[in-house]
């Protein structure tokens, strides 16, 4: 288990969070899409929104979607059109293809099976990591 069990709790978790999200990345990967791409993605699940929306909605700065934007909708999952009532603001909506996109990443619970296929009991883990996050963000 090379030492594995030596190691301090802090950075198995540190290890455990990179090897979930290579994971996580590589299975977005497969489906075209990027991280930054399906919360972009999950967060017009509510509809079409601004640029300024979905960098608040996923916690970036405005100039930092702008590059995610650019790639999804090249690739067919979105697209941006000037709000006839405020020509200053672009709303973004998400295709047909995001959508099958999303879904197919939403619906196999992809996110979900990386731990729970790996854990004898997830829940407890879920409490856990709450309780860490939690108590570090003071709430």
């Amino acid at each position: 288990m090379d030492g594995h069990e030596s190691w301090a709790l802090g950075r198995l978790l540190l290890v455990a969070a990179r090897l979930v999200e290579r994971e996580w990345n590589a299975l977005l990967a497969e489906r075209g899409l990027t991280h930054a791409g399906f919360l972009v993605l999950h967060v017009l699940d509510g509809g079409p929104r601004t640029q300024r929306e979905l960098a608040a909605g996923t916690y970036v700065e405005e100039q930092t979607i702008r590059p995610v934007l650019d790639r999804l909708e090249r690739d067919g999952h979105v697209t941006r059109r000037r709000d006839p009532a405020d020509r200053r603001r672009v709303m973004v909506s998400r295709t047909e293809r995001g959508g099958r996109a999303h879904a197919a990443v939403v619906t196999g619970d992809m996110a979900e099976r990386i731990i729970t296929d790996r854990v004898e009991d997830p829940e407890a883990l879920r409490a856990e990591l709450i309780r860490i996050i939690t108590g570090i963000r003071g709430g």
